[in-house]
Parts: structure tokens; sequence; C-alpha cells
């Protein structure tokens, strides 16, 4: 059936005045005030059937960039399709201090509050990476927030965890993700310390889960609230989603994924035992885990695990005192843990090949963070930045931001031979952007160089000042 944009006319109390404003259900509306005093704004997404006759559950969805509108447009097949409202703050940021982006939440909270009957038990935060690391953080600091879908990331911080404020935890990650072991070992923390949790697992590196998989999390928050009593249950519904995730089950056991089998398994077993009876489940789990395709599986990765939590501790000690040491030399042995990498991809073993791309994603992840790091400190270290620089070219080769940073910093400094070394290396790997090239900063006098020509002539056919030979 054609679904038709319907408008809502809305007024929307804020301390100060009130401001009339339309909104349009089943699309995200960018650019809202939080209120005329800051300037602060959201995102939100109202599902096409919303009717302000009815309370309604709402996920504030975290981005730690400040990008609203992209990080709702990840959720609104899902919030569409379960009757979810979204809003997300446009000026949440990773380099503002907790305390501030706390803030920012609650008032952003307290006006999404103001403009829509919300359900007071029905709040929820979610996120991707990092900005699923801070939406894991709020409930300790907000009351009302009863749960959280964490894609692709553990809790912030578990020593801040609770049992005076316990909330639900909804994780979703690839088994490719660096953050997979993690998450593994958070299921058992969260149990220990009897906090609801559900953890979904999918085929991926660190990337945003399907639709499926985040409508999946919303029915699980939602059959929650019915067995907590916060919304009357329905039996339908109930049903529905059942025979729906066993079927999910029964196919990860046809493509011979027990593992994964196995952890939906207890995720349905939890999540029904209040609505249906799930002796049978508890049954086929045990049949399960006795067949010797579960058997070896599970030993393998065990396996795999230990050995990469060797190699993540050589990643961090070496990275440390390259940093420390500005260990330009070390560069090589970075290129051969990625040659090393490489070659875990054409592994015929599966979980070897999955570690490959989980090492991969740490070290990227190592990098950045130290860059991150680096960066807001009061008295930068250049020349630790510089080197990390070069590290990210060996380990994320297509990511040009790199090349382009150590081509503009080397020619601020005058050092054009590493400058023009990097400019090759660039272009090499494909980068084909002449005009950005040729605005790069700090590169005025490198530009005109014949060296600097001959490399962009070289490969990409035309340079922009002529080669004069002497």
């Amino acid at each position: 059936m054609k679904r038709f944009l319907l408008f809502l006319a809305l007024a929307v109390a804020f301390t100060s005045h009130a401001q009339q404003m339309a909104l349009k259900k089943g699309i995200i509306t960018d650019g809202i005030k939080v209120n005329d005093t800051i300037p602060e704004t959201f995102a939100l997404y109202l599902p096409t059937n919303f009717d302000a006759s009815r309370k309604w559950p709402v996920i504030f969805v975290y981005d730690m960039k400040g990008r609203g509108k992209q990080a709702l447009s990840m959720f609104v097949g899902a919030a569409e399709e379960e009757n979810y409202i979204l809003a997300a703050s446009n000026d949440i940021r990773d380099s503002l201090s907790i305390t501030q982006n706390i803030r920012i939440s609650t008032r952003m909270f307290n006006t999404v509050s103001s403009m829509f009957p919300i359900h007071s038990k029905r709040g929820y935060t979610a996120g991707f990476s990092n900005g699923a690391r801070f939406a894991s953080l709020v409930p300790t600091f907000v009351k009302n927030i009863q749960g959280v879908i964490s894609c692709g990331a553990s809790v912030a911080n578990t020593e801040v965890l609770t049992s005076k404020r316990p909330f639900q935890f909804v994780g979703i990650v690839g088994n490719s993700d660096f953050n997979y072991p993690e998450m593994l070992a958070l299921e058992k923390i969260l149990n220990r310390l009897r906090f609801p949790n559900q953890l979904l697992v999918f085929e991926g590196e660190h990337q945003w889960p399907t639709q499926e998989y985040l409508s999946t999390a919303m029915e699980f928050l939602t059959l929650a609230s019915m067995a907590k009593g916060h919304i009357p249950s329905d039996n339908g519904f109930i049903k529905k989603i059942y025979e729906e995730n066993l079927v999910m089950v029964n196919n990860w056991v046809a493509s011979q994924k027990p593992l994964i089998a196995n952890g939906l398994l207890d995720e349905v077993i939890d999540v029904f035992r209040p609505h249906l009876t799930v002796d049978s489940l508890a049954n086929s789990k045990k049949v399960l885990k006795r067949s010797k395709l579960f058997k070896a599986q599970n030993r393998d990765q065990n396996a795999i695990f230990f050995r990469e939590t060797l190699i993540r501790e050589d990643y961090v000690y070496y990275l440390e005192e390259d940093i420390l040491t500005y260990n330009y030399n070390n560069l090589g042995w970075w290129n051969y843990q990625m040659e090393e990498l490489k070659k875990l991809d054409k592994s015929a073993k599966v979980f070897e090949r999955q570690m490959g791309k989980r090492l991969k994603g740490y070290v990227n992840a190592l990098i950045e963070d130290n860059i991150d790091i680096i960066s807001i400190e009061k008295n930068v270290d250049r020349e630790a930045l510089i080197f990390l620089w070069m590290l990210k070219t060996i380990t994320d080769s297509g990511d040009f931001s790199y090349y382009l940073k150590v081509i503009s910093e080397s020619s601020k400094m005058e050092d054009y031979g590493t400058a023009l070394f990097y400019l090759e290396e660039l272009l090499k790997n494909g980068f084909q952007d002449k005009k950005g090239l040729y605005n790069l900063e700090n590169t005025a006098l490198l530009r005109i160089t014949p060296q600097f020509n001959e490399i962009v002539e070289k490969y990409l056919k035309e340079a922009r000042y002529d080669i004069i030979d002497e």
C-alpha cells in the first residue's frame, strides 16, 4: 500500500515561550531547536502511524561527531516497523567532556518529552561504535533510561554499572568486528551483575547492522516492557516474533554456524521465558552443544581468541614504544605485520580469516585512539603525530587523508624528500583528486618543483606546471 506523508502541527513548549512548527511523519526532520536560549538542535523521526493519543517509546541515538540526521537514518527502517520515535542531538561531540555531553542529552530529553507523549518507562539510547559506548553511559547519569542498543561496541566502563540503576543492554556485533571478543566477555560480566542483556551476532566486520538486527533489538526491548508490565502483553506479537527468531536459529544451524545459532538460542530462551514455555528450546540447546561441529568450532574459536590476545598485546606494547621514541625504523615491522594479516585473509580456516579482519580493525582503532589523545593535548607532540599518520598509511592504505597530512606537515618543515615519497605512495594507491592535491595546505613551494610535477604527471597523466629540463 502506498504510504502518504502526513503533516502534523505540533506546539513545542519551551521554557521561555511556545514555538509553533510543522513536522512530517515518516521522514527525518533536522535542525529542531532545543530552546531559544541555547544554540543546540536535534534531528527527529516520527513513525507514519504516530498518534498523540497514546504514549510512545523513544530511542535517543548518539553520534559523537554531532551528525544527528545521519545517525537516525540507520534506525529509521526499524523504528518505522517497530513503532519507535527517534531523536539525535547535533551537538554531542567526543571532544566534549562526559559532563557536557550528558547535559546536552538531558536538555534534548526534556524537550522531546515536552513535545510528545513519551512513555516514562520506555526511554532508550543507542549508537554505533563510540556513539554506542556513550549511549551505555547515559543510563548511569540519567533517570528513566530503560535500555541501550549498542552496535559494534561494549559498554564504556563496566565499573560505573550499578545494580541500583540497571538497564537492558542489547548488543549487536559482527563476528569479524575487533570488538567481538570484548562483547562476548561483557555478556558474562553483565550476567554476573544481573543486568538483563542480549547479544546478537551477525557475519560481518565493524559496521552498522542491517535493519533486521535493529528491528530484533527493538522487539527485545518491547518484549521486556511487556514482561515488566509497562505495556499490555500482545500474544499475537509475541508469537510472531518467537517464530521469526526460531527461523533465524534454524537458518544458522542449516548454514553450519552452530556458535551463532547457540548464542541466538540463548537470547530467545531468555527473552521469551516470561511469555512462553521454553523447555523444548532448552533441550534443543543441549543437543546443539553436544554436536561434533559445535564442539570443534567452539574449540577452534577459543584457540584463535588466545592467539589473537597475544598479538594484540604485541601491538599495544610496540606502538607505545614507537610513539615514545619516534621509532620510524620500526615502520618496516608494522608493514610486515600487515602482510601477515593479508595472508590470514586467504586462509582456508574461517576463524583465522575472522581473526585477521579483527586484528586489522583493532590496530587501526588503536592508532586512531592515540592520534585523538595526542591531538587534544595542550602542547601537541607533532613528531609523534606525524609518526602515527605515517603508520596509518601502512595499516589503512586506502585512507588517503593520512598521506595528505604527512605531505602537508613534511612540506611545512621543508622535508621535501619525505613529502615526495608519500606523494608517490598516495598516487600509487589510486588517489585521483588533482585539484585537492594542488590546493593542499603548506605545499606551495613543493608544488612548483619539477619532482612534484613529474610524479603527478606519471600517475595522473598531466601536471599543472610544466617540467623544464635544465
